[in-house]
This record gives structure tokens, sequence and C-alpha cells, in this order.
């Protein structure tokens, strides 16, 4: 199994670098729930050229598609119920808040391990993978987060975070408009707030934020800050919405584009750890970030 697809070495890193066509690299497809950015990392004409799909991986049985789009697209299909898991091991819920939670996520992801050691995986792709899961320590797997990752504040990446919660942040932000970005994934560490913290290898095309007629930001904040438990209400609808359409206009268009510059070896990271892109002349340049807008591919150089 090959794991060079991210070395740290600059300015040529891999064999991906120098690719030629005769090695396609596997990856694994993580996923949750509806499968819409599987399905169209699965429809992209890349895959099966640039690269392959080893299998489909869920962690769960309600409300996902996993079985149905792997049967869709002949791929093997893995199920991981991290729900049985926990109930099997005594635990009514599934959090990791708990030093036990957190030990029993380890045992689950060990599982995980043994479930796909037979499945050829260079990369993965976590399209929708709602467990937080170390299995990403294991090899690189580029994640879609529904959030700009290179905005920050104070510091710290602002739109980090899970579920709605960065899209919500952005629209009380006055954000005038929201990005997906891909990430290389991190492994979760406890009491840490490295959530989101991987390297940003593209941003999407912007996506407006559009409030229905007579709804102000600071209504939502106040909304907000009424909350007791739960997000069912207008601040949460109007933030279903926003990702609905941020999927159809970031998600989609941003994930099969990096995952193909990724195979094509465009990435590399410095012994300083930043983030280099291979630029157009064949050299690897330090980036913030790579804009993928309108079809083109602009590097933000640090």
């Amino acid at each position: 199994m090959n794991n060079q697809l991210f070395q740290k070495k600059m300015p040529s890193f891999n064999k991906i670098d120098r690719f030629d066509g005769s090695f396609v690299p596997s990856a694994i497809i993580f996923m949750s729930g509806s499968g819409t950015n599987a399905v169209k990392l699965l429809e992209s004409p890349d895959c099966g050229k640039l690269w392959k799909c080893s299998a489909i991986v869920t962690d769960r049985v309600k409300g996902c598609r996993a079985k149905e789009i792997a049967e869709r697209f002949n791929v093997p299909y893995i199920l991981h119920d991290i729900f049985q898991f926990y109930r099997d091991h005594g635990a009514e819920t599934i959090s990791v808040a708990t030093e036990r939670g957190m030990e029993l996520r380890n045992l689950w992801t060990d599982e995980l391990r043994k479930k796909i050691a037979d499945v050829p995986h260079d990369f993965g792709l976590l399209a929708g993978f709602v467990p937080l899961s170390n299995i990403v320590a294991d090899f690189p797997c580029l994640n879609v987060h529904p959030g700009d990752l290179t905005i920050e504040k104070d510091g710290v990446r602002l739109l980090a975070g899970l579920h709605s919660g960065p899209v919500e942040t952005a629209i009380l932000e006055k954000h005038p408009a929201l990005r997906s970005s891909v990430i290389i994934a991190t492994p979760y560490i406890p009491g840490e707030k490295n959530v989101d913290a991987g390297f940003v290898l593209g941003i999407s095309d912007p996506v407006a934020v559009e409030l229905p007629e007579g709804v102000t930001v600071e209504q939502l904040q106040a909304c907000k800050k009424s909350r007791v438990k739960g997000r069912d209400d207008l601040l949460g609808k109007i933030a279903d919405e926003h990702i609905d359409r941020l999927k159809e206009g970031g998600d989609w268009k941003l994930f099969p584009a990096v995952t193909k510059a990724f195979t094509q070896g465009r990435y590399a990271y410095s012994e300083n750890n930043t983030l280099l892109w291979k630029c157009d002349d064949g050299i690897f340049r330090e980036v913030k970030t790579v804009l993928f807008e309108n079809g083109e591919m602009t590097p933000v150089f640090l």
C-alpha cells in the first residue's frame, strides 16, 4: 500500500509528482448521510482515471444512503455501526465528551482499522463522515467543510466546528458570502481545539448569504442567545437552507477538483510545516490555500 501522496519533502515529494498513468491511487470514501458529496466524487471523470474508489464506509444505517450508492457505483460497502458498538459496550450515547466515551471511540476506530485492513487505500475522502475518528492519523484524509477555514479571529479559525455551526457563525458575523473548504483532516485530541486544524487545500466559489425579507442578523443573534437545547428555530432553519445551497455551489464543485489536484501531486508540505503548491512552472511554493473559482485554480501565496 502506498501512502506517499502527501509527504514532508520539498520540492519533489512522491511518485504522484512523477505521475505518468502507471499508478492510480485508491481511496476509501467515508460517509454518514445522504452522500451527495460521495456521488459527485464518484461521478467525476477523474474517478477511475486519476484515482479509484476501493470502498464506501459508513458508521450508520438510519438516514444513510451508503449502501445504495455503493451498489450504484459497484464498489464494496462496509458498515461499522457506531450506535450499535456503543450500545454493545453499555453506553447510551456516542459522545466523546467523557473519558469513557473517548475510550470507546478509540476502540471503535481500532475495529474500523481491522475492517479496512485488506482494502487498498492510499488516501481517504471524508464525504460527510460524522464521527471524530483518529483513522485520519493512518493515511491522508481529505475532508470537505461548510466554511472558509482561512478566516481567523483572535488567531483562531473562526468557522471551525461541527454540523451547522460554521454556517451559523458566518451568518451571525454578517459575512456576505459562504465558502466551502477542503482540508487535510487531523487527529482529534481531547481538550485541545484542533478540530478542522489541518492544511486548507482549497476553498470554493462564494455563495451569497441571503436572509428572508424582514429578518435581520440582530434577530438571529437574539435567537442564538435564547437557545436552550437543539437548533429547531429560525436560525437553524436559515442555516440549513444555506448549507444546501453551499453544497451545490461549493462542496460539489470543490471536493472533486481538490481531489484531482491532490492525486496529480500538486500539494506537499515543507519542513517548516507550511503548505506547498506546485505552480504551473513545476516549482513548489508556500501558500495559504488555493482558490478554486470559476473553474480556475489560484494559489494564495504566503
